[in-house]
């Protein structure tokens, strides 16, 4: 090989020194030549022919196998990449879809108790933390929304132009193999015809030189062999010419397909390879950024929700609870020393709430009626309260009064500004009638101010409750015990009849015959004739009285230290339990003051206390 192909060789790109055997620093096909050597006329006219070893064109196509290979295992690695970034696009909407799930199954559902309980600092920064969350879930669906639109996208076109672009260069590979093995076939035909015609004239020689030798062979005979050697050697110098011609133009369609096409093919092979290899750099690193760039954002969501952490206030919160469940009563009183010595002068302290035990029975402290009678504050649970929710305690009851008012006020500003916004229109129809007939809204403007006036005499009934029980609630500073009673309004004349007939009687308790007179001058209420047909509610258990209580507002019901009474309903969290002395008293009481016995066979529980009580 000549020393300028051998650098040229040199510096081939790596694709395309594949088709050359470099180990031996020559080219076996450029301009390696073949003498043929024909006996005489040939033989002085040698001609030099290419050597096209199979096994070389074997490892060109070879070289072709390998790179169609090598690239389709490219193409696989993109795809396979493609189909990596996509699962990964499928996890990161799952996630965020089971996070959003997450965050709206623990709000709070809207108009229930469990909105309300998220006033307290500690509940609120569990809301922003869900708040939180859902922005974290949104991050994760702009993770997928990116990909899927910057790697998956953009990469699948791709995929699609690289398989076009690489079936265009191997189709042009085959190609250039094919027409070097078509010019190899006419150089091959040319070479056989150009040998058979050198044969043949070699041996027309021979008969010709054979017919001259002998002298018995007539004249026209050895013309006659003269004039076919002549014939051959013409022909071979024909073939010969044909088969130079067709071994140049070989020649030359060997070196472009060598140095010129396949080199070529192949470098546009590497340069499209090259550049699928940057393109799976470049969307791994797009891979990376687009999770770097919501980092920001995530960062702040976590920000917010430790924020929202460090808002949490102990103490803000225990003021809430302290404000939400106080009942306005004042801690009972000292418990006064009973004298049991003098049997007969036996005395009842007068903040004593417990009952007569001469005969080892309980009797009603207060009148009351009929056996099988329910006091009005005892109703069962059968729907709605009372109007003026005399059935809570009185702080309870002090704050629904107050939420009351201001919902009616709420609703009476309603109707005002529907009043004005009515009469601003009639006045508009009254100067410009084309607009609308005056008349048609006085109607209208009839029912709001009859609306408004019945909201404002509910608003002045409910402030007078409120006022009643503002004025019951003691002041904080008020350390005077307070005297025992069911009912303030009905029964105060009772109770100061049975507190004189205990002060007059020697032993301190009173007559049964006082006892049935202070019954009958309890008034009788309207609310008797509801609760006449009504059962008691079923009891659950007992209690024992750990303290003695002075029940002295609507719905409580005093009791002694030590006392055993029923359970009827359990403290519902407000911090108070309703309990039953006997069928005809029933209240509520601290549930701190007692001790609780669930039964869990509660038709049992009343006789058991009538042991005890024994």
């Amino acid at each position: 090989m000549p020393a300028q192909q051998q650098g040229m060789l040199q510096n081939l790109p790596v694709f395309r020194a594949l088709v050359y055997n470099t180990h031996g620093g020559t080219d076996p096909r450029g301009s390696a030549q073949l003498s043929v050597c024909c006996s005489g006329y040939c033989q002085q006219n040698a001609v030099l022919v290419p050597v096209l070893f199979p096994q070389d064109k074997q490892k060109e196509e070879d070289q072709f196998d390998n790179l169609e290979k090598h690239t389709q295992w490219g193409i696989d690695v993109l795809e396979k990449y493609i189909k990596f970034v996509k699962e990964r696009t499928e996890i990161e909407l799952s996630y965020a879809k089971q996070l959003r799930n997450l965050s709206k199954k623990y709000q709070p559902k809207k108009n229930s108790k469990e909105e309300e309980e998220y006033r307290y600092t500690s509940t609120r920064a569990f809301l922003a933390t869900l708040n939180e969350m859902n922005d974290y879930a949104g991050q994760h669906e702009v993770i997928s929304e990116n990909m899927t639109s910057l790697i998956i996208g953009e990469l699948t076109r791709y995929v699609q132009e690289l398989k076009q672009e690489r079936k265009s260069h191997f189709h042009d590979g085959r190609k250039a193999q094919q027409h070097i093995e078509t010019c190899w076939k006419q150089l091959e035909a040319s070479k056989r015809r150009f040998e058979r015609d050198c044969k043949e004239a070699d041996r027309a020689q021979q008969y010709f030189e054979k017919m001259d030798a002998d002298i018995n062979v007539t004249k026209a005979d050895v013309e006659k062999a003269r004039q076919q050697a002549q014939l051959r050697h013409q022909m071979a110098e024909d073939s010969k010419a044909e088969y130079s011609s067709t071994l140049q133009k070989f020649n030359s369609e060997q070196h472009d397909h060598y140095y010129t096409h396949i080199p070529n093919i192949f470098q546009k092979i590497q340069e499209m390879e090259e550049r699928r290899i940057v393109r799976i750099g470049e969307s791994m690193k797009t891979f990376a950024d687009v999770d770097r760039q919501v980092i920001p954002i995530i960062g702040k969501c976590l920000d917010e929700i430790t924020k929202a952490a460090e808002s949490v206030d102990h103490k803000n919160d225990s003021q809430m609870v302290i404000e939400a469940f106080k009942s306005g009563f004042e801690p009972p009183g000292d418990v006064d020393f009973e004298d049991f010595t003098q049997p007969m002068k036996r005395t009842v302290s007068e903040s004593s709430l417990s009952n007569s035990r001469g005969d080892g029975k309980y009797e009603p402290k207060f009148g009351g009626k009929s056996k099988g009678k329910l006091w009005p504050f005892i109703k069962k649970n059968k729907g709605a309260g009372p109007e003026d929710f005399s059935n809570l305690p009185p702080e309870q009851r002090r704050k629904k009064l107050q939420q009351k008012v201001d919902e009616l006020n709420k609703d009476i500003q309603k109707e005002m500004d529907q009043r004005d916004a009515l009469t601003k229109m009639k006045d508009v129809y009254i100067k410009n009638p084309q607009m609308g007939d005056a008349a048609s809204v006085d109607h209208r403007l009839s029912e709001l101010e009859q609306n408004i006036e019945k909201l404002r005499l509910e608003v002045q009934k409910f402030e007078g409750w409120l006022a009643e029980v503002e004025g019951r609630l003691p002041s904080r500073t008020e350390q005077a015990r307070r005297q025992s009673g069911l009912y303030e309004a009905q029964n105060t004349s009772a109770v100061n009849s049975c507190a004189q007939d205990r002060e007059s009687s020697p032993d301190g308790s009173y007559t049964e015959e006082q006892s049935q007179e202070t019954e009958m001058k309890v008034p009788a209420t309207d609310f008797d004739d509801e609760f006449d047909d009504e059962e008691p509610l079923p009891t659950i258990g007992t209690c024992k009285a750990l303290y003695t209580f002075e029940g002295q507002n609507e719905g409580t019901i005093s009791v002694a230290e030590g006392e055993m009474l029923y359970v009827i309903e359990e403290d519902k969290g407000d911090g108070w339990t309703r309990i039953r002395r006997n069928e005809d008293e029933e209240g509520y009481v601290p549930t701190s003051y007692v001790e609780v016995y669930l039964d869990k066979n509660a038709k049992d529980g009343y006789k058991s206390l009538q042991k005890i009580s024994e």
